[in-house]
């Protein structure tokens, strides 16, 4: 049986995340190992990421509206709030020393826009 684009994400979603656990379970310290290395060099990760996102996207809104994308961000964004409690000491001060530096926007252009873009998308369908 063959997967569609949208169950083949899930499908390697699960395997990814699957992974993951059994990895930290076993050899945690592999694992930071191998995080490490994925995050030195944040700005090719970030092309990465912003890449892997847009054929997400892609492939995402094809099967669902914009709507229930934002709806399901909306949950995933409730799961991550739950995980940043652990270390909401640190975040506060890592954006109290970016704010002083005064480079909030400088560091999240990208990010801002594709919020309002998906925003104003989701206001759009939901009042128009």
């Amino acid at each position: 049986m063959g997967y569609t684009p949208v169950e083949t994400i899930a499908l390697i979603l699960v395997v990814a995340v699957v992974i993951k656990l059994v990895v930290l379970f076993i050899k945690p310290k592999s694992w930071m190992n191998f995080a490490t290395k994925l995050w030195s060099n944040p700005s090719l990760t970030r092309v990465i990421l912003l890449v892997l996102s847009a054929i997400v996207f892609y492939y995402l809104i094809q099967e669902i509206t914009i709507v229930q994308i934002l709806a399901i961000m909306a949950f995933v964004s409730l799961l991550i709030g739950i995980g940043f409690t652990n270390n909401i000491k640190s975040l506060i001060s890592i954006y109290k020393k970016q704010k002083k530096k005064g480079n909030l926007l400088k560091e999240y252009w990208l990010l801002i826009l594709i919020w309002i873009f998906l925003l104003a998308w989701g206001a759009k369908e939901l009042f128009f």
